[in-house]
């Protein structure tokens, strides 16, 4: 058998106590929340990580995880994850500007219309962005409510 792990104690404030039975009680929270703050009341009783485990659908691991946000940051951080940065966004407001004038043309020589995979292709050929997928040109054409292929939706001069 292998060693077991020391229980990690919790001793959660009567504060923290009063805020995880009003989180609990309350109305609609996101599942994992409610996971969390259950462990953390779970620990706070005496109950070890694999004992958590057990009760609840985590993880040993991520119930230690959570007592040690705990031990360290205190309730919030225990409770909600932090808000993760994100992509960067492909084009700026100057690039999109220029794909959308170019898509308010005319088409390229031999082309009755434009298409999104022309639009990525020539806004590249053209210099207008280094590069750009047929995705991010749907998502910008959508947001201007610009349907190219419809003769009818562009404006031309």
């Amino acid at each position: 058998m292998g060693m077991a792990r020391r229980p990690i104690p919790i001793q959660v404030s009567a504060r923290d106590r009063g805020q995880l039975q009003k989180l609990l009680r309350g109305g609609v929270q996101q599942v994992r929340v409610v996971l969390r703050a259950l462990a953390l009341r779970l620990l706070a009783d005496g109950a070890t990580a694999p004992q958590a485990a057990q009760a609840l659908p985590l993880t040993p691991k991520a119930i230690r995880d959570i007592a040690h946000r705990y031990k360290n940051l205190g309730l919030d951080a225990a409770l909600y994850e932090r808000p993760r940065p994100g992509a960067q966004p492909v084009l700026d407001d100057s690039q999109k500007q220029r794909v959308i004038a170019m898509v308010c043309s005319q088409p390229p020589e031999g082309r009755a219309r434009w298409t999104v995979r022309l639009i990525a292709q020539e806004a590249v050929k053209r210099k207008l962005v280094p590069r750009v997928g047929r995705e991010t040109i749907r998502i910008l054409l959508e947001s201007h409510e610009l349907k190219p292929w419809r003769e009818k939706n562009v404006v031309r001069g």
